[in-house]
C-alpha cells in the first residue's frame, strides 16, 4: 500500500529528466533575468538606502506607484499573451502577429493614462504613505525625495510598455534567451550609472536619488533597443515579425475575443495592485520606519524567491501551448508537476530567507527600530513563502486556459474583499503592531489557497482558444 501510494505520488508530481531539462530551459533563463534584476534592484536599494533613511523611504513609495503601473502593462499584454501562446503552439504566424498587434495598441494606450494620472497627481499620491503623526522620520523631505524620483522615472515609462511587448511575445513563444541577455545589460548598465551618479565617481557629482533615477531611465531604454533591435534583425527565427508592421490594423472578432478574455486580466493587475498598494498603506499608519522596514524586507524577498515566480511563466509557456496543441492530457500533467515543484522551491526559499532575516537588515545605514522590522517582516514572509509558491502557479494554471473571470475573484476580488478589509480595520481602530497585522492578512490567504487548489484538481481551466 505504502509503495503504491508513493508510486503515485511519484508519477503525478515528480517528473522525468525529460520534463525538468524542458522545463528548467524554459525557467532558467526568466529566472536568471530575474536574479540579476532583483539583485540590482537590492543593490540599489543598499545604496539609496546608504545614503539615508528618508531617501530609501521615498523611492521606495515612487516605486510602490510604479508597480502599479508595472502591473497595468503585464496585465494589459496577458489576455493578448495567452493567445500568443496557443497560437504559437499551433504553428499559426499571422495569429501571433495579430496578438502582437494588440500589444502595441494596449501598451500606447495605458503609458498615456500612467503618464497623466502620475504627473498631474504624483503628490497627492505619495502623501498617502506618509503619516507625520506616528513618524520620526522627517516626513517633507522624504515627500521631496519621491517626487524628484518619480518626475526623472516617468521618462521611462514608454521604453518598459515597448520592453514587454517585443519580450512578452518572446517569452510566449519559448525563446526566453534573449529577453534574459536584454535584461541583464540594462541592469548590469543600472548597476554601474547607480555608483556613478548615485555616490559620484570621478567628474560625476553625487546625485543621489536623482542619480539612482537617471540610472534606471538609462537602463530601461538599453533593455528596449536590444530585444527590438534582436527581433528586427533575426526575422528568420521570429517568422512572426515577417510583415509585423504592413498594418496595425486587426481582425474585429479577434480584438472582441481577446478583450473579453484579456480585460478581466488587465482589471485584475490593476486592482490587485492598487490593492497591494492600499495594504501598504494601512501598515504606513503605523509610521515611516514601517515603510522602510518593509521595503528592506520586500527587496531581499524578491531575489529569493524569483525561483517559484519562474515556475508561474513555465506555466503560461508550457501549460499554454500544450492546451493550444489540443494536448489536454499532457497539458493537465504538465500543470501537476510544475505546480510541485514550485511549492518545493518555495519551501527551499523559506528557509534561506528565515536565515537572511537575522543578518540582512545590518547592511542599511538606517535605525536599529527599522532594523528590527526589516528582520520581523522578513521572518513573517519565510513563514508563508510556500504558500505563496502555490498561488502563484495557480493563478497562472487558472490564466493559462483563458479562465479570465475566475482570476479575477481569484486574485484581486479576494484583496479587496478579505485582506483589504482586514489590514485597514486593524491599522485604524486597533493597537496592533504593524507585522502582527502583516501576519494576520497572510493568514487569511489560506482560504485562497484552498480555492485555488480546488479549481486547480476540477479541470476546469483545460481551454483550447484557438479552435475555430
Amino acid at each position: 500500500m505504502t509503495e503504491s501510494l508513493a508510486y503515485r505520488f511519484k508519477n503525478k508530481y515528480v517528473g522525468d529528466r525529460k520534463f525538468y531539462s524542458r522545463l528548467l530551459a524554459i525557467s532558467v533563463p526568466i529566472m536568471l533575468q530575474s536574479a540579476i534584476s532583483n539583485f540590482v534592484s537590492l543593490l540599489d536599494n543598499i545604496m539609496v538606502g546608504r545614503v539615508g533613511t528618508e531617501q530609501m523611504t521615498g523611492v521606495a513609495i515612487a516605486n510602490q506607484l510604479f508597480f502599479v503601473y508595472f502591473l497595468a502593462i503585464f496585465g494589459g499584454l496577458a489576455g493578448a499573451g495567452i493567445f500568443t501562446a496557443q497560437y504559437y503552439g499551433r504553428g499559426d504566424d499571422e495569429g501571433v502577429r495579430n496578438t502582437f498587434r494588440y500589444k502595441v495598441w494596449m501598451g500606447f494606450i495605458l503609458v498615456i493614462i500612467a503618464v497623466l494620472i502620475f504627473s498631474l497627481f504624483k503628490r497627492d499620491l505619495l502623501m498617502l504613505f506618509l503619516n507625520a503623526d506616528n513618524s520620526v522620520g522627517n516626513v517633507e523631505a522624504t515627500l521631496g525625495y519621491g517626487i524628484e524620483y518619480l518626475n526623472i522615472c516617468l521618462l521611462g515609462l514608454p521604453a518598459f510598455a515597448v520592453t514587454q511587448v517585443y519580450a512578452g511575445t518572446m517569452r510566449d513563444c519559448g525563446k526566453t534567451t534573449v529577453p534574459m541577455v536584454a535584461g541583464i545589460v540594462a541592469v548590469l548598465t543600472n548597476l554601474v550609472l547607480d555608483v556613478v551618479l548615485i555616490f559620484g565617481v570621478g567628474p560625476f557629482p553625487a546625485l543621489g536619488v536623482a542619480g539612482a533615477a537617471i540610472a534606471t531611465v538609462v537602463a530601461r531604454y538599453v533593455e528596449a533597443s536590444v530585444v527590438v533591435g534582436y527581433s528586427h534583425t533575426h526575422i528568420e527565427s521570429l517568422h512572426y515579425m515577417h510583415g509585423l508592421y504592413n498594418t496595425l490594423f486587426i481582425p474585429g472578432s479577434m480584438v472582441k475575443e481577446i478583450t473579453i478574455k484579456g480585460m478581466p486580466l488587465l482589471l485584475n493587475e490593476v486592482l490587485w495592485s492598487l490593492g497591494t498598494t492600499v495594504l501598504v498603506q494601512c501598515y504606513s499608519i503605523r509610521g515611516l520606519e514601517v515603510v522602510a522596514g518593509q521595503n528592506i524586507s520586500n527587496t531581499i524577498s524578491n531575489v529569493i524567491n524569483i525561483t517559484f515566480f519562474s515556475m508561474g511563466d513555465a506555466v503560461a509557456i508550457i501549460v499554454g501551448q500544450l492546451l493550444g496543441a489540443g494536448k489536454m492530457k499532457e497539458a493537465k500533467d504538465a500543470d501537476n508537476k510544475i505546480i510541485a515543484f514550485a511549492v518545493f522551491l518555495g519551501m527551499i526559499s523559506s528557509m534561506i530567507l528565515m536565515a537572511l532575516a537575522q543578518v540582512f537588515p545590518g547592511v542599511y545605514n538606517t535605525t536599529d527600530y527599522v532594523k528590527k522590522l526589516a528582520r520581523e517582516f522578513l521572518m513573517v514572509q519565510a513563514i508563508f513563502t510556500p504558500q505563496i509558491a502555490l498561488l502563484h502557479t495557480t493563478y497562472f494554471t487558472l490564466r493559462s486556459g483563458g479562465k479570465t473571470i475566475i482570476t479575477f475573484i481569484f486574485d484581486s476580488m479576494f484583496v479587496w474583499l478579505v485582506s483589504v478589509p482586514i489590514a485597514f480595520t486593524l491599522s485604524r481602530y486597533t493597537s496592533l503592531y504593524a507585522v502582527l497585522i502583516f501576519a494576520i492578512v497572510n493568514m487569511a490567504e489560506i482560504t485562497k489557497a484552498v480555492f485555488g487548489l480546488v479549481l486547480v484538481i476540477r479541470n476546469k481551466w483545460m481551454n483550447n482558444l484557438t479552435t475555430v
